[in-house]
Parts: structure tokens; sequence; C-alpha cells
């Protein structure tokens, strides 16, 4: 059962007596959090996830998981934040605190949208969310409704698509801080254009990702995915797999505001359980808009191929 006090399964959370740590890894016998004050041990769940409040870490802290007797320390699977990439150490964040202004916001619908395809590093000179603001009654002046704004999660190197991202709750540090995207989504609500999300489910990038140092039972040989190792949605132990993804969906949603998601390569999502994958995130994410968010409507859009 997960703790008390958490707001998502997986992931550090700072609460105002520390930061609760909480990460699945049902084969490890211990896992640490290392800090620079050093490091805590973690209890063990009868589930195998491992959990615990930290007093010392605050927001802005930075630290990575011991596996065993693992060496180096991994970076957390379900980091808010990678300051110095998917290799670096993972960062406390307080998603509570940036102040947003968005709360006359009533979200989108899908009939009647102009979408904007945006890549944030090749849309301004500079490939930031800071300097994308300013563009924004550019596209409103444009006619654009709404921006789809290609994957942002962290991934390995200086330039990417996106699609072979491995840090799936963490905004690439190469186009600003998770507060830097908040006020970009902000500023975009501010002049009535949505922001619909690309996020990409089907596998993750094989540089970087750490999923199966802490469960193999994330993957599974049982498909064969086109992208890479296909993601454990309906096989043995796939119930923290599950969790772990429609938590991702409802996250964007929750703490970014954004108005939609678009999945990429559904094809490859392969999942045989009574309930779709597709359909739990997607009923997640709606939760997700008309629960702590402001904002009244989420469309979820399974598949646009650009041309």
């Amino acid at each position: 059962m997960m703790p008390a006090r958490r707001r998502y399964p997986v992931g550090a959370e700072p609460t105002l007596d520390g930061t609760s740590f909480r990460v699945w890894a049902p084969k490890r016998r211990n896992v640490y959090v290392v800090l620079e004050d050093g490091e805590h041990s973690l209890e063990r769940e009868p589930g195998g996830h491992f959990s615990g409040l930290v007093t010392t870490a605050r927001p802005g802290a930075r630290y990575r998981f011991r596996l065993d007797d693992d060496a180096p320390p991994y970076a957390d699977p379900a980091s808010r934040c990678q300051p110095e990439g998917p290799h670096g150490p993972s960062q406390v964040v307080d998603s509570n605190g940036y102040s947003w202004s968005d709360r006359g916001w009533k979200g989108i619908g899908l009939k009647g949208q102009v979408l904007y395809e945006l890549h944030v590093g090749t849309f301004t000179p500079e490939g930031t969310w800071a300097a994308a603001v300013g563009k924004l009654p550019f596209l409103k002046d444009i006619g654009v409704t709404a921006i789809e704004m290609m994957p942002v999660n962290g991934f390995p190197g200086r330039f990417g698509w996106g699609y072979d991202g491995v840090n799936l709750f963490a905004p690439t540090h190469l186009y600003g801080t998770p507060d830097d995207l908040r006020r970009f989504i902000d500023a975009a609500h501010g002049l009535g254009l949505g922001v619909i999300l690309d996020v990409v489910y089907n596998h993750i990038g094989p540089d970087g990702n750490v999923l199966a140092c802490f469960a193999e039972e994330y993957f599974t040989d049982r498909y064969e995915n086109e992208w890479g190792e296909a993601i454990n949605f309906d096989g043995d132990e796939a119930g923290p797999v599950r969790e772990f993804f429609i938590a991702n969906a409802a996250y964007w949603i929750d703490e970014f505001h954004c108005d939609g998601l678009r999945l990429d390569a559904t094809q490859s999502l392969f999942d045989a359980s009574e309930e779709h994958v597709i359909a739990a995130l997607t009923r997640a994410a709606r939760a997700a808009a008309t629960g702590s968010t402001p904002c009244g409507t989420t469309i979820s859009i399974t598949q646009l191929w650009w041309r």
C-alpha cells in the first residue's frame, strides 16, 4: 500500500517534514537514497516498493538511489528534474512552488482546433521555453488555437526530437526548468492557446534508461516492438508498471496544466488486460483535469501523423 501523504505512487515529493521517496525495485534487498549528507535507507513494502521520509532532503537537493551494492548509484526512474541530463543526479522539485495565473482557463475541446506542432529546441534560436513565450503572440495572430508540443521528457545528448526520452517525469534541462515549462503553458493559456503534450509510452530510449536496473518487469519479450523493448502492461508484475505510466499521464495534466496528450505509436502499446492501458491512462488524465487543476476539459489524441 502506498504511504500516506503522497500525491503520486513513485518519485520524490517534498513535505513539511522533509522529502518522501518511493521507488519500485521488487528483486532488490536494499535501496538507499544518496544525498550530500550520506545514504539513507528506505523501508521495503510488501509489493516490492521501497519508501521513506528523509528529513534532510529539501527542494533543490540532488540525489540518487543505490540498489544493494551496485555502484555507481542510479537516477530516480520517476525523477521530476535531471539538471545535468539523464546520466546525472536527480533533483527534488517543489511542484507547488509556481503560482499559476490561469484560474479562468476552461480548457479546450477537440472540434475546431487549429494545431501547431512545436519543437521547443528549434522554435527559437535559444531553444528554450523562456524564449518561446515571447513568440506565442505570433502563433495567436496566425490563427493557431492549440500547440501540440513534441516530447519534452529528458533525453541524452544536446539535440533530439524527444522520442527516445528516458526521464518520463522530468522535462529536459536543455529547454529550461520545470517551472519554465509551467510558465510557458501559463502564458499560452493567458493568450487563449491550448497546449497538448506529445508523450511516448510505447518504449523507453536506450541511453540513460535505468528502469530495468530497478525492475526487469518493466519490459517484456512477449511482443515484438519496432522501437525497442515492449513495455509490460499485461504480464507478470504488470500492476506497478501500469501504475507508473498511468500516473505519468495524470502528472502532466495535474502539475503542468496541459490540455491533452498525444500518444505516440499506439500500435506498439501492447495490452491484453481487461482494461487497455490507453483507456486507463485517459481516464486518469481526465480525472486529473477535473480534480485539482483548473482546466475543465482535457482531450486525448491517441495518434496524429504529421507530414
